[in-house]
């Protein structure tokens, strides 16, 4: 028995010493470099950007509204939310209840010095980043009430705006063309960078 299993043994060693110098001899060139199909592989499966423009293409297709309509131009806003206009294109068909919650105010209206708290203290409990649209004359010069004792002469007097929309109401393709307007200026800041 021990005579069978040592032939046995050495006809293994014989087949892996074969399978050895075969090895050997189709390994005489060398493997590619593995950049080479590294490469290949990286740009098929990663998709290469900055934490900017990730971050800013979050930012502009999701913008969360709150708003602070005090007059007519509410009717304007309203009609973006119609299929002609189409406001769920920009990831605001849904208006905030709580500040807390958005990131985007769109003023309209006339403002009167003794609502102006109300509206600073909205814009404060607003997250960052955090942005504003002025719609309207009286949005954004008091309008024909602007030289009321009781009147603010825009909303850029207790807020920082952001984009302005003329008009008495503008019109909704006035309103779609500063939020795309508002986007563009989403796209180009920067966040990364420390001032």
């Amino acid at each position: 028995m021990e005579i069978k299993s040592q032939q046995s043994s050495m006809n293994i060693d014989l087949h892996e010493g074969r399978l050895i110098e075969e090895l050997k001899r189709s390994s005489c060139e060398m493997m590619p470099e593995p950049s080479e199909w590294l490469d290949e592989e990286i740009k098929r499966n990663i998709i290469v950007s900055t934490v900017d423009k990730l971050l800013n293409w979050g930012r502009k297709t999701s913008l969360w509204t709150e708003t602070a309509f005090t007059a007519c131009c509410t009717f304007e806003f309203i009609s973006l939310s119609s299929p002609r206009f189409d406001i769920a294109r920009f990831g605001m068909e849904v208006l905030r209840s709580s500040p807390r919650h958005a990131d985007l105010i769109i003023t309209a209206g006339t403002l009167t010095w003794k609502m102006a708290p109300q509206i600073k203290r909205i814009y404060d409990q607003m997250a960052e980043p955090k942005w504003v649209i002025a719609m309207g004359s009286c949005g954004i010069s008091g309008g024909i009430f602007a030289d009321s004792y009781s009147v603010v002469p825009g909303y850029n007097r207790i807020l920082p705006v952001d984009v302005y929309i003329p008009g008495c109401p503008p019109r909704p393709e006035a309103l779609m063309a500063g939020i795309e307007r508002l986007r563009k200026k989403i796209e180009k800041k920067s966040f990364t960078k420390v001032d």
